[in-house]
């Protein structure tokens, strides 16, 4: 009989909010990527702001596709759209220094 760590893989799903964040623990078949992952983890449920076609997703803090083949171990974060572009900040910030 196989051992559970040869099927399995648990793996950590994030999403941080403001004043919230998500740390949720789940264990799926080795062969499961990043999509199907989120969406065993029913988070798409709780916070249906999530738009898997617009929502970036990494990995570790790198960037990574939904069809990507998870590792036991793996950290998904999923990711909130910018609410302003980091150059535009930048611009602002130092006009306002002037």
């Amino acid at each position: 009989m196989p051992n559970n760590s040869d099927t399995k893989l648990l793996i950590e799903l994030i999403y941080a909010l403001p004043h919230e964040q998500v740390i949720l623990t789940i264990e799926v078949a080795k062969e499961t990527n990043v999509e199907q992952a989120i969406r065993l983890s029913d988070i798409l449920q709780r916070y249906p702001e999530i738009d898997l076609t617009i929502n970036k997703i990494g990995i570790f803090s790198k960037v990574c596709k939904l069809t990507d083949q998870l590792y036991d171990g793996d950290r998904i974060e999923i990711y909130r759209p910018l609410i302003i572009d980091p150059k535009e900040a930048r611009k602002a910030r130092a006009l306002k220094q002037k």
